[in-house]
């Protein structure tokens, strides 16, 4: 309905002081020239709000001009109440902070709508760690968050996968949450690297600040890495026989790394095609499904299983 959109058009610009009238038309999923049009009709309905030309330009509200909304719909109140775990807030510091909000949130509400609430909580639960997450934090990470609040290089000492460990002067820009495993977004010699937290060995932070780049936008930064990385890793493709019953498995252990390419008329067997980072992985996990897989290709990995099995009989009993 245009009176929503008219609507979203005005928090916009009161969150982000100024934007353009593409960016706007992105944001509502319209054209500019709606936008335009849509500027023009709350303009002549009283509201603040101007657009500027040339280079720097855009459509801007009246800095003094505030919308109170008290219209919530029922599904929004449900998006803004679904109960999730705070943990990883709590790991940057802002756990309490959350839990002070949504209860400033809850009393604000309308009485009418307050049933919304303990509905949607007891039908969705969000839970975004993984089942073994570390709980344990890093003796450094309450620095490390330090050195991004405050914009502060930081000295790192840091392990590569490959096991190499270095020292880097890094300017840290963000903390990113993926699953349960945090990593950080930071500049080196002017470019910017993720890194794995849990591979920092050691951080000190220097007292010594760095300027952000105005430009830098963590959310699009993120999702450009995850497309490179994906688009990047190439790892280890093998192709098993599973018995159909160990399917589950397979899907629960790696989600979005297998593929079922056929089943077998006569017995019933899977053929699946799998992809994982390393070849040791993909060993590891055919000696997890034990009889009830079989190594199609490549005959390296088949190789490999096969070596490590003679060796395991090969092996004394000790004791």
């Amino acid at each position: 309905m245009r009176a929503d959109r008219l609507l979203t058009i005005v928090l916009l610009l009161q969150n982000h002081k100024k934007m353009t009238a593409h960016a706007l038309a992105d944001a509502v999923e319209v054209s500019p020239r709606t936008i335009l049009r849509d500027i023009d009709a709350l303009s002549s309905a009283g509201i603040p709000i101007y657009a500027e030309g040339g280079h720097g330009g855009g459509i801007a509200l009246d800095e003094h001009y505030r919308v109170t909304l008290t219209g919530l719909k029922e599904a929004e109140i449900r998006a803004l109440f679904v109960t999730s775990d705070n943990q990883l807030l709590r790991e940057v510091g802002l756990g309490e902070a959350a839990e002070h909000a949504r209860l400033k949130l809850e009393a604000a509400l309308p009485i009418p709508h307050r049933p919304a609430i303990d509905h949607i909580r007891q039908r969705i639960y969000i839970d975004p760690l993984w089942w073994w997450h570390d709980t344990d934090p890093r003796p450094f990470w309450s620095a490390l968050q330090q050195a991004v609040y405050e914009d502060r290089r930081i000295r790192a000492v840091y392990e590569h996968h490959d096991g190499e460990i270095v020292e880097r002067v890094l300017e840290p820009y963000s903390l990113v949450a993926k699953s349960s495993s945090w990593y950080v977004v930071a500049k080196h010699h002017g470019k910017l690297r993720t890194y794995r937290a849990s591979r920092f060995h050691a951080i000190t932070l220097l007292d010594e600040h760095f300027e952000r780049d105005p430009n830098f936008d963590l959310a699009g930064y993120w999702q450009a890495h995850v497309q490179a990385f994906l688009a990047n890793a190439d790892g280890f493709a093998f192709t098993l026989r599973l018995h159909p019953d160990r399917l589950n498995f397979v899907a629960w252990l790696t989600p979005g790394r297998y593929e079922v390419i056929k089943t077998d008329e006569n017995d019933g067997w899977l053929t699946v095609r799998l992809q994982f980072e390393t070849m040791e992985l993909a060993k590891m996990l055919v000696f997890g499904l034990g009889t009830q897989a079989e190594v199609i290709e490549p005959p390296e990995l088949q190789q490999a299983v096969w070596d490590a099995a003679r060796a395991i009989l090969e092996q004394p009993p000790h004791g």
